[in-house]
């Protein structure tokens, strides 16, 4: 079709968009049906400039011509029949795209609007891609498939499935006003080519005017339209159409060439691509007036322009293809409170950068029209927009390699933004023309690419602009200007990289040229580089603190299964990384500052001395937390990597993760302390490399101080790790014997290894050839324990030799004896030797332990010390040195007073005092007969029991009874004390306050006696009675015990008869002891000839025991009688009874045998369901049944228990020497109250405090009960001398009666410092040890 002068109303539209040289061929060819049967006549003339009809296009790939072939009426003859010939061949090749172009029957979506455009639809886009708006078959395919059907009235009949005129328009606008916008600008409300289109396709006879009234289509809803198949009464199959309208619309055809892209057009003269040259603008005079450098100056120019273009419509594109849909998206693809966040990690501020350019592009649009046609000058709006550039590229290009990671990250965890990125996206920038192009890491690499183009088109301009000309100063300035943009940007990238991909591998010197380098002085480039690795150097430190949490925390947090027990974990993680997370933030806080300076000094950094010693000022506290606790993480790493397969393979795995440079999690954690050694070797450098008069000359060398001084605090705490490490080591290869295992709470976080070193031991048997025994004593801040060494497998374990010695019960005694020949050992017990069972050392590799010979005459230093406990003794070792005899010396004190001064703070009982001047006895020098107590001599007897109880009128008393009588006074005021019963051998006494009764055993005869008849409360109660009520018949009680029974309150006494024990339990009787105030006034108890009968209990049991007992304890419900058989639970209903433990095992024989021949002193409840039974020489733990609970059997006691007082959850162990406390549940020694000849004289039985039970999580959540429950009597050391009968004296002891008073544990603030122990000793909470009791005579 030739393009003819018709006088339609868009005939001028018509010669501007599409008869522009640039929009006259199509890229392929219109496959359609033959249009031979279509008459030319319904053509409207208007639509011939507009679609051209036939398919039958030449483009010839040489780009000499591309001439169009137009349709002209069918004539008879030769070339008629040729040219039909053709288009049957062209209806053939239709068929195999008729899938393609079918027509599709009830596809009636509504167009609406798009994200993007204005009518597409999201069900259309998998179609775009085979779509060719171009050609006129494929959009009367997408007309039929989309055009509003409905009912339409006209001249008053209504049409079914008919549409009007606006109907059509708008659907084929919605087709390819995307088309018309990006190749032509025009605006999407530009409705005109669509009707075009429309015309064509009504004069093709696609569609009818229902009145066939012949009017030319126009934009409105005055006609009504059909489709020729949707006739009423038509069929409801749709017949398929043979014959589609032809045609290609020259305003959006493409290049046919696939190698065309917009920004390179290929060699064809015609092709829509070729950007009209600026040499066909202007005209022909102008051009040959010009000189060919101008000429190609001119072009460049232009080319830059139209580059600029292309640049801002990729930065609009990235709105609309990525951010906007992102915001729109309903249901969010990104969780909205994040949303915001991703945008900008993912594309920064490359809005900022469109509005940059957009300005450059407005300014060039204004030079171009001022100038036109010749562009006079250029490089003064480059420089502008340098400077402008300047605040937004560096941002955007140095955030770069941070957004591409973001991006790949969200698409890796997010599926929804995956598919939005690989579906969404490239299914929407299939519809551009050059969809190649669109893919997100292309267009987040533009900004850099496009800045990278403006130095070479400047100079390039630059290079063509004549001498003379006032621009090749402003273009050379720009050039500069931009290049020193793309150092900042280069320098940015730097530093967002975080030392990471392609800008790991730069120096100082590839940021710098060549020519800036020679320009410095000679030290100067050497010290710049110093410099630039202070900061490349903490980039990498920063990112591998940071990922300290990435490669090993997250993880481990995450891993399923578990890798570390969940129970473990925290501990764990604490205990490796410790406080990293502070590191984090100090030194990303000193990059940032070193960063800023860099920005903004680079390429000559002044100094970095400020900054870094700021940083050291504020980041001291935290490495001195970390660095020392380095040895302990690197032990918990160790001891998990040999016992946790699973925690092995996890660290293998993590040494391949390319963030770890192969380096496995110990050497992670040890990241910081090289480098700290490192600061001080760099500033070291750069103070060689500073010239004289500079500032850094004064500010490195104290910056180097505050580094070295940081080195040296963190020396003493590293050591004091290393101990502690050493310490658990130790712990973990301890070999105890069978059954002689002690908690000795080493794992406790406080405790410490003070000394540690090889000592030697004469022969048990005295003669030298048996061989000397060779020691390693291991000295803790609580034990001492000898051991002996043996070696297995490259691990040592340390058998332990003798039971370890607590420090509270260790005695120095001899570190002054002369050297000893080791040749000397033939009777060596008479010097005094090893008692109590030692036991022969066993040979072992790597161990000196063989005989020696009489000709061996080394010396060895004897040094001694005491065990006073139970099973120690005198211990005699010798060095093989003075100077370690006397080390071993000093470190014995130094730890037995540390541990004194520690403990005094975290004692679990306070001594306070009851009576200090009371009670004497007379001394052991006085002669084997004393006489009794009188005024005269004051001697009372030695002390055996007392009870605290409250008066009527609520005065705090406490009773104490001894050989002479019974005391009452206050408590606390030893001045205060009377004798209110003049009775002897007073043995036990106990106080029933709910019925005012208070009972005395007194010369083996039990006695009750009314509170108020001995310590009166009011002036009525002074006429009570004191007589008593005698409750037993002969002198024949060995005890009585007082408690609560299913709410009842008994008495139960024990007499002994040949081996048996025989036992009444009574009952008070309220009645009775209310009534009678008064005791009955027979004639013999007027005269002491008789008591009166008994009317204060009654009988409530008789039973028996055929054993001997000690003690008889309350139970919840039942009883239990300590006997020579063990410990006999009896129900006091059916006296039917159970004696635990249990026995029957026979490989409990050797432990059975150790039962019967100990002591049973008490029983006490640890849990819920367990009980610890206490012998006087060991505890065991049993069950509710009675059978042994734990796989240690039993707790070995210091001393021996001659009796045993609770305090929940504390028990009491009283031995002659010292009262040990142990906790109930763990049995761990946790005081130590040494003393003289000490006793209990209360055990804590009758008080309200003692009947609470331990609940589901032990004795713990209950806490402490803060009142007194146990009393005790110790002998003063120092006799006193008394006035006697005559001018005799009588010298006595003074007893000491006291309480035992829980305290709150006191921790120390600050650790403590022993002359040599460096200032990290740790604190303490180990067995509190009291100082000895002695109060002086008053």
């Amino acid at each position: 079709m030739t393009s003819t002068s018709s006088s339609t109303p868009f005939s001028d539209f018509d010669r501007v968009l599409f008869s522009s040289p640039t929009s006259t061929v199509p890229t392929s060819l219109d496959r359609g049906d033959s249009t031979s049967s279509y008459n030319s006549s319904y053509f409207p003339s208007g639509a011939e400039h507009t679609i051209r009809h036939d398919a039958s296009y030449q483009a010839h790939p040489d780009g000499d011509a591309r001439t169009p072939t137009t349709p002209s009426q069918p004539e008879p003859g030769p070339s008629h029949q040729h040219q039909h010939r053709h288009q049957n061949e062209y209806t053939r090749q239709l068929e195999t795209f008729k899938p393609k172009l079918e027509l599709h029957e009830d596809v009636v979506d509504d167009y609406d609007d798009d994200l993007y455009f204005d009518g597409e639809s999201e069900d259309s886009e998998p179609e775009d891609r085979f779509v060719n708006f171009a050609l006129v078959s494929h959009l009367a395919v997408r007309l039929r498939d989309r055009v509003p059907r409905g009912t339409h009235v006209k001249g008053g009949i209504p049409y079914p499935r008919a549409f009007t005129g606006k109907d059509i328009v708008s659907t084929i606008q919605s087709q390819i006003q995307r088309e018309l916008l990006i190749n032509h600008g025009i605006s999407t409300n530009d409705r005109r080519a669509a009707l075009q289109v429309a015309r064509s396709l009504q004069s093709q006879l696609f569609f009818y005017e229902v009145e066939w009234g012949g009017r030319v289509l126009q934009d409105g809803v005055e006609d009504v339209y059909m489709f020729l198949d949707d006739q009423e009464g038509g069929s409801e199959a749709r017949p398929e159409m043979e014959e589609l309208p032809t045609g290609v619309i020259t305003m959006l055809t493409k290049c046919y060439s696939p190698s065309c892209t917009e920004e390179d057009p290929c060699y064809a003269y015609a092709c829509p691509r070729r950007a009209e040259e600026w040499s066909q603008t202007i005209p022909p005079e102008i051009l040959r007036s010009l000189p060919e450098s101008e000429i190609s100056r001119q072009t460049i120019i232009h080319k830059v322009i139209s580059k600029e273009e292309q640049y801002c419509e990729d930065l609009d594109i990235v709105e609309s293809l990525f951010i906007k849909p992102l915001r729109n998206a309903s249901p969010p693809i990104i969780d909205p409170a994040r949303l915001d966040e991703v945008i900008d990690e993912i594309f920064g501020n490359i809005l900022d950068l469109r509005e940059c350019n957009r300005r450059l592009l407005e300014n060039l649009y204004v030079r171009q029209r001022e100038q036109a046609p010749i562009i006079q000058r250029i490089g003064d709006v480059f420089l502008g927009a340098a400077a402008e550039f300047r605040l937004a590229y560096p941002i955007y290009m140095g955030h770069l390699p941070l957004a591409e990671k973001k991006m790949r990250d969200e698409m890796e965890n997010n599926l929804e933004f995956r598919m939005f990125i690989e579906v969404g996206c490239y299914r929407q920038a299939a519809r551009h023309p050059d969809s190649r192009r669109l893919d997100w890491k292309h267009f987040l690499n533009r900004p850099s690419e496009h800045l990278q183009k403006y130095p070479v088109l400047l100079e390039a301009i630059q290079h063509e602009t004549a001498e003379g000309n006032a621009d090749a100063d402003f273009l050379k300035e720009a050039t500069q200007a931009i290049k020193n943009l793309q150092s900042v940007a280069q320098l940015r990238t730097f530093q967002s990289a975080m030392c990471k991909g392609p800008t790991a591998k730069l120096e100082w010197h590839n940021l710098v040229s060549e020519e800036f380098r020679l320009s410095l002085p000679k030290k100067e480039p050497k010290r710049q580089s110093i410099l630039f690795e202070v900061i490349k150097g903490e980039m990498s430190y920063v990112r591998d603190l940071e990922n300290f949490e990435f490669i090993f925390i997250k993880p481990l947090r995450s891993a399923d299964p578990p890798i570390i027990p969940p129970e473990r974990l925290d501990s764990f993680i604490s205990d490796v990384f410790h406080n990293y997370k502070e590191l984090v933030a100090h030194h990303r806080k000193l990059l940032e500052a070193l960063h800023e300076i860099q920005r903004e000094e680079h390429p000559l950094i002044r100094s970095l001395t400020a900054a870094v010693l700021d940083a050291f000022l504020n980041f001291r506290d935290a490495y001195l937390e970390y660095v020392p606790h380095y040895p302990i993480a690197s032990y918990r790493i160790d001891d998990e990597l040999a016992n946790n397969p699973a925690f092995k393979t996890f660290v293998e795995e993590c040494v391949r993760n390319p963030d770890a440079h192969k380096l496995d999690m110990k050497s992670f954690i040890m990241r910081p302390i090289p480098r700290l050694l490192r600061y001080d070797l760099l500033f070291t450098s750069i103070l060689d490399e500073t010239p004289p008069g500079h500032d850094d000359r004064q500010a490195v060398p104290q910056l180097l101080e505050v580094i070295k001084a940081l080195g040296k605090e963190t020396e003493p705490g590293v050591t004091s790790a290393k101990q502690k490490v050493e310490l658990w080591r130790y712990n973990a290869n301890l070999v105890f014997k069978p059954g002689e295992a002690i908690d000795m709470d080493l794992l406790n976080e406080n405790r410490s290894l003070i000394h540690t070193g090889k000592v030697l031991r004469q022969p048990d048997t005295g003669f030298e050839w048996s061989g000397w025994s060779e020691l390693f004593i291991l000295l803790f801040d609580n034990y001492m324990v000898m051991t002996k060494p043996r070696e297995k497998d490259g691990v040592t374990k340390y058998h332990v030799n003798r039971r370890p010695i607590p420090l509270d019960l260790l005695t120095l005694v001899n570190f002054n004896d002369p050297p000893t020949p080791r040749s000397t050992g033939l009777l060596r017990g008479l010097r005094g030797g090893e008692k109590h069972g030692d036991t022969p050392g066993v040979t072992s590799p790597g161990v000196a332990n063989s005989p020696e010979t009489s000709s061996d005459a080394r010396a060895v230093y004897p040094w001694s010390v005491h065990h006073n406990g139970r099973m120690g003794g005198l211990n005699i070792l010798y060095a093989e040195t003075a100077p370690s005899r006397l080390e071993w010396k000093q470190k014995l004190e130094e730890a037995i007073g540390l541990r004194k001064v520690v403990q005094e703070s975290n004692k679990v009982f306070e001594v306070e005092t009851l009576s200090a001047d009371t009670f004497l006895i007379p001394s052991i020098g006085a002669g084997t007969t004393s006489p009794s107590w009188s005024h005269e001599n004051s001697l009372t007897g030695k002390v055996t029991c007392s009870v605290p109880f409250n008066t009527a009128d609520g005065r705090p008393l406490v009773a104490i009874g001894c050989a002479e009588g019974v005391w009452i006074g206050f408590r606390h005021d030893s001045k205060s004390m009377r004798r209110v019963l003049h009775l002897k051998m007073v043995t036990q006494c106990a106080i029933l306050e709910e019925f005012g009764i208070f009972l005395v055993l007194a010369d083996k005869s039990l006695f009750a006696y009314h509170i108020e008849a001995l310590v009166p409360s009011s002036p009525q109660s002074a006429h009570t009675s004191q007589t008593p009520q005698k409750l037993s018949g002969n002198r024949d009680v060995q005890f009585f015990s007082v408690g609560n029974l299913a709410g009842r309150i008994l008495v139960i006494y024990m007499k002994k008869k040949g081996l048996e024990s025989i036992f009444r339990v009574l009952e008070p009787v309220v009645a009775n002891i209310n009534d009678r105030t008064r005791a009955p006034m027979s004639l013999g108890s007027r005269f002491g000839l008789r008591p009166g009968k008994s009317e204060w209990f009654r009988v409530y049991r008789d039973f028996f025991l055929p054993s001997e007992s000690f003690d008889l304890i309350f139970l919840k419900a039942k009883i239990a009688i300590l006997c020579t058989r063990g410990f006999e639970i009896m129900d006091l209903i059916d006296l039917k009874s159970t004696t635990v433990p249990q026995r029957d095992d026979a490989r409990l024989e050797k432990l059975a045998k150790r039962c019967e021949s100990c002591k049973p002193v008490g029983m006490f409840r640890s849990s819920e369901d367990e009980f610890l039974l206490c012998y006087d020489e060991f505890g065991l733990y049993v069950d509710r049944h009675g059978d042994l609970s734990r796989a240690i059997n039993t707790i070995e006691w210091e001393g021996t228990a001659e009796r045993v007082a609770w305090h929940p959850p504390y028990v009491l162990l009283f031995d002659t020497r010292f009262i040990e406390v142990r906790h109930v549940e763990t049995g761990r020694l946790v005081q130590i109250i040494p003393g003289n000849d000490l006793r209990c004289i209360w055990d804590g039985r009758g008080s309200h405090g003692n009947t609470s039970t331990p609940g589901p999580d032990g004795w713990q959540e209950n806490g402490v009960n803060q009142d007194a429950k146990v009393h005790g009597v110790m002998n003063v050391a120092e006799p006193v001398t008394l006035p006697g009968t005559g001018n005799k004296t009588i010298r006595a002891v003074a007893q000491h009666v006291f309480e035992l008073v829980p305290t709150v544990p006191l921790y120390l603030p600050e650790p403590l410092t022993s002359p040599s122990q460096p200032a990290y000793f740790p604190q303490s909470n180990s067995p509190p040890h009291s100082p000895n009791l002695n109060p002086q005579w008053r």
